[in-house]
C-alpha cells in the first residue's frame, strides 16, 4: 500500500472516531438538557408545595460521592466532580440562581471556595468584612455565604470562631482548597520586579522562595492577594502572589508557578446558612460549648466525658474568649459525625445538662475532596 493510501486510511479512520465523539457529544447534550428540564420540573414541584430550599447540601453531597464511586477512569476523581459540579450548579440555577456571600474580593482564595462548593453558576457576592458575610445571610439577603476557618500551616481563623458566638447561622458545609501562589505581574522577567504584593500570611508561605527568587525586593503586605493582583496589574514594577483565578481576572503573566514553600498547604472554608441539615451519611458536627468556670480543676475534662465515653471521636478543640468575662473561656469542637447519630446525640444531651453554654453550630457533609 502506498503512503498515499495509508494516508487516505489514517484519515478515513480519524473521520470515523470524530464522528463517534460527535455522536456521543450530541447524546450528552441531550441528557443535559433533560436534567435541566426536570430540576425545572423539581423547582416547580417544591415551589407548589412552600419548600423553597432549593439547594439541599446533604443531597449534594450524595450525589457527588455517588460520582466518585462510579468512576473507573480515565479521569481523575478531581475532574469528574468539577464536571457534575457544574453540570448541577446549572441545572439548580433552573429553579432559582444561589445568592453566595463571601469574603472578597473577587479573585480571592475565599472566591474560589465558592466556585469549587456551588459551581459557578451562582450570583457571587463579594465583601469587604467577615461580619458582612454573616449579616448578609442573617437577613436572607445571601442565600449561603463562605468563610475561611482552618489553615492547615496557620492553624484557626479566630474572627470567625467569634462570629459563631453571637450569630444564629450553621454551618452547611465545608470546603477544602489546595493553596497554590503563583508570581505574577505585567513585566516580562524577574529583573524588572521592583516589590512583591500579597496578604501578610501569603508572604509568609512564600517567604523562602522569595528568599531564593528576589533577595532583597521590597515585600509590601496588602489587605487581600487580590489587592496585590490588583496593585500589580495597574502599578509599574510590582508583581503579586496570587490565585489562578486572580491572574486571569486581572489580565496578569505568570512569572513564577507554585511559590509556596510548602505544597500542601491547604484551607478550610465553613459555608454558613441559616437551617441545620439532615444526614448525609459522612458528616461532621461543630459545637460551642462552656462549663462555666474554666479555671477549676476538671472542667474540661467534664465536658469532654461524656463524648468519650460514648466512643464520639473529636478531630479539633479551640478555645476562645467568651467575651462575657475577664479570663473565661468556650470550646469549640469538630465531632466526627452527625448530631442525630444515636451515640452523638446522647452524648450531646447529657453535654447540654452541665454545659453553662452549649449550641450545636452545625452538623454538615464533609468535604468531599479531603477524601480525595
Amino acid at each position: 500500500m502506498s503512503d498515499r493510501e495509508n494516508r487516505a486510511e489514517a484519515g478515513e479512520a480519524l473521520a470515523r472516531i470524530r464522528a463517534r465523539i460527535d455522536a456521543i457529544d450530541e447524546h450528552i447534550q441531550a441528557l443535559i438538557d433533560e436534567r435541566a428540564r426536570i430540576a425545572r420540573e423539581v423547582g416547580a414541584s417544591k415551589e407548589s408545595t412552600g419548600a423553597l430550599d432549593y439547594f439541599r447540601p446533604e443531597r449534594e453531597a450524595q450525589v457527588l460521592r455517588n460520582v466518585l464511586a462510579r468512576n473507573r477512569g480515565p479521569l481523575r476523581d478531581d475532574e469528574v466532580l468539577r464536571l457534575f459540579r457544574e453540570i448541577m450548579s446549572a441545572c439548580l440555577a433552573q429553579q432559582a440562581p444561589l445568592k453566595v456571600a463571601f469574603l472578597g474580593p473577587d479573585g480571592t482564595f475565599t472566591h474560589n471556595a465558592v466556585n469549587r462548593h456551588f459551581g459557578h453558576s451562582v450570583r457571587a457576592i463579594p465583601l469587604p468584612h467577615l461580619e458582612d458575610v454573616f449579616r448578609e445571610v442573617e437577613s436572607e439577603t445571601a442565600d449561603f455565604g463562605v468563610v475561611p476557618v482552618e489553615s492547615s500551616a496557620d492553624g484557626t481563623v479566630q474572627h470567625t470562631l467569634d462570629m459563631f458566638l453571637t450569630s444564629p447561622l450553621k454551618i452547611c458545609g465545608e470546603v477544602e482548597l489546595s493553596l497554590r501562589h503563583h508570581l505574577a505581574g505585567a513585566m516580562r522577567a524577574l529583573e524588572e520586579v521592583i516589590r512583591v504584593c500579597a496578604d501578610p500570611r501569603t508572604l509568609a508561605q512564600c517567604r523562602a522562595t522569595l528568599d531564593e527568587l528576589l533577595p532583597g525586593v521590597e515585600r509590601v503586605p496588602v489587605s487581600s492577594d487580590a489587592e496585590g493582583a490588583r496593585r500589580a496589574r495597574d502599578e509599574w514594577g510590582t508583581a503579586a502572589l496570587a490565585s489562578q483565578a486572580a491572574v486571569e481576572i486581572y489580565g496578569l503573566g505568570v512569572l513564577v508557578p507554585e511559590c509556596d514553600d510548602r505544597p500542601d498547604d491547604t484551607t478550610r472554608f465553613h459555608v454558613i446558612g441559616r437551617k441545620l441539615l439532615a444526614p448525609s451519611g459522612h458528616d461532621r458536627t461543630t459545637i460551642v460549648m462552656s462549663g462555666g468556670d474554666t479555671e477549676s480543676p476538671g472542667a474540661l475534662y467534664r465536658l469532654l466525658e461524656p463524648l468519650a465515653r460514648r466512643g464520639v471521636s473529636m478531630t479539633r478543640i479551640e478555645s476562645r474568649p467568651s467575651r462575657k468575662r475577664k479570663w473565661h473561656y468556650v470550646f469549640f469542637a469538630d465531632l466526627a459525625g452527625h448530631a442525630q447519630d444515636p451515640n452523638i446525640a446522647a452524648a450531646l444531651a447529657e453535654l447540654e445538662g452541665i454545659a453553662s453554654l452549649f449550641k450545636v453550630l452545625g452538623s454538615y457533609p464533609r468535604s468531599v475532596e479531603g477524601s480525595l
